[in-house]
């Protein structure tokens, strides 16, 4: 994922396929596309295409991926998708009139154009016509702005169903790419936080403390969220970040859907970036439906968010090592780091009288913190009194991160047309 991106010149739409498979269904999405007005790019991604009323030909798009034209040789299919999507997301990147993209397809050519879309800024529309859009669709979207349609029937001729959703899928495309964002005038300084619905009240008074000084853009903290904030932290869209919610941690350490991966934190490091962080919806481990959770947690107690979501109370064990794994990476960041810690309660669920109210293990992961971080004059870790949604821990988070911007270097995110250039070197 890159930077926002805005208008670029001589915009052409790129229509992405194997057309030794789709080239019916692909020429039909150009067409409706001309028609809408749009300079359109038929590129063939088909390794076993034949050259024949395309744009850019399958050879054009493996010579810009590490194995060069050989691509086209590999007899083994899944080898050949691999490197046929890092040669398209080279070959697009290295295009300076993409306006959009459009690709339509099975697995196989889900997987090729959805990894060259993800490398793409965002803001540029990307519209995938799948065959797998109705299942899991992380692996396609990642933390980019992809909008998956799925295709109903197999993308294997054109029919009153199929013209149905790739005309939909077109003409959303083109009114993505001919109304634009309306542009902000001086933004301010961009900001990410960090919020569940459990901890909501209090992003919500950061918010309110600091709109008129920052540019407050939140994720939910899903896995998908919290990576989404740290990569745009290292494109250099955010002069500061304050992550409250910091539930993706557990998720990874105990087996959760909602796992940011092991290099959550990591972008704070590199990054050195202003950073107020905290324990929010630590008292939680995200499981789907109750038949999701694996059998070793059955006797733990839980809270049953909503029928597709289900709440595991970690235990003291669990929240100690949790709290080393947070000040372990907390070692490793160099920028001005505090890191609060809410003693009245982790969530609205964790409070007096709400069923994941475990002073026992709220102590044993404030502890581990406590004792992992090695305090420095830029990295320490505080105690609130107040419970993480009162607004005065709200109010303290809001004023630590104002207090470690005084002497930062407040970078004001760029318009779109400079990201755009920045983007394209």
């Amino acid at each position: 994922m890159r930077e926002p991106a805005g208008p670029v010149p001589n915009p052409r739409v790129y229509i992405v396929g194997t057309c030794d498979t789709k080239f019916e269904e692909l020429c039909y999405v150009r067409d409706l596309l001309r028609a809408a007005g749009l300079a359109t790019c038929l590129v063939d991604v088909g390794i076993r295409s034949r050259e024949r009323g395309v744009d850019v030909t399958p050879a054009q798009v493996a010579a810009c991926g590490p194995g060069g034209k050989s691509i086209l040789a590999l007899d083994d299919r899944g080898r050949a998708v691999s490197a046929m999507a890092q040669a398209l997301s080279v070959y697009l990147l290295g295009r300076i009139d993409v306006a959009g993209v459009i690709g339509l397809g099975g697995s196989g050519n889900t997987t090729i154009v959805t990894a060259a879309m993800q490398t793409l800024p965002i803001g540029v529309p990307k519209v995938m016509v799948s065959t797998q859009a109705s299942g899991n669709t992380a692996p396609y979207v990642g933390s980019s702005d992809i909008c998956m349609m799925y295709a109903i029937t197999d993308v294997a001729g054109l029919n009153r169903i199929s013209r149905v959703v790739l005309a939909n899928a077109a003409h959303a495309l083109a009114g993505m790419v001919v109304n634009h964002a309306p542009a902000v005038a001086d933004p301010k300084p961009a900001i990410g936080l960090t919020m569940f619905g459990v901890t909501t009240p209090c992003i919500t008074g950061i918010r309110q403390a600091l709109d008129a000084e920052f540019d407050c853009i939140v994720f939910h903290a899903t896995g998908t969220g919290g990576r989404s904030m740290e990569k745009l932290a290292e494109s250099g869209l955010f002069s500061g970040l304050i992550d409250i919610t910091t539930t993706e941690i557990a998720d990874l350490l105990c087996g959760g859907v909602c796992s940011a991966g092991e290099d959550r934190l990591g972008a704070v490091a590199r990054t050195r970036l202003p950073y107020v962080g905290s324990v929010g919806a630590m008292d939680m481990v995200n499981f789907g439906a109750p038949d999701t959770v694996p059998a070793r947690y059955r006797e733990r107690t839980f809270y049953r968010h909503n029928p597709h979501a289900t709440l595991m109370r970690t235990t003291p064990e669990e929240c100690a090592a949790i709290g080393r794994w947070i000040g372990e990476r907390l070692n490793r960041c160099e920028g001005p780091v505090r890191f609060l810690l809410p003693e009245g309660g982790l969530s609205a669920i964790d409070a007096p009288g709400q069923p994941f109210h475990d002073p026992a293990a709220d102590a044993a992961l404030f502890a581990a913190i406590e004792a992992t971080v090695i305090a420095t004059a830029d990295r320490q870790v505080m105690r609130s009194p107040h419970h993480i949604n009162d607004p005065g821990f709200a109010a303290e988070a809001a004023a630590l991160f104002r207090a470690i911007c005084t002497n930062c270097t407040i970078v004001t995110p760029a318009s779109t047309n400079q990201l755009r250039s920045l983007h394209h070197g």
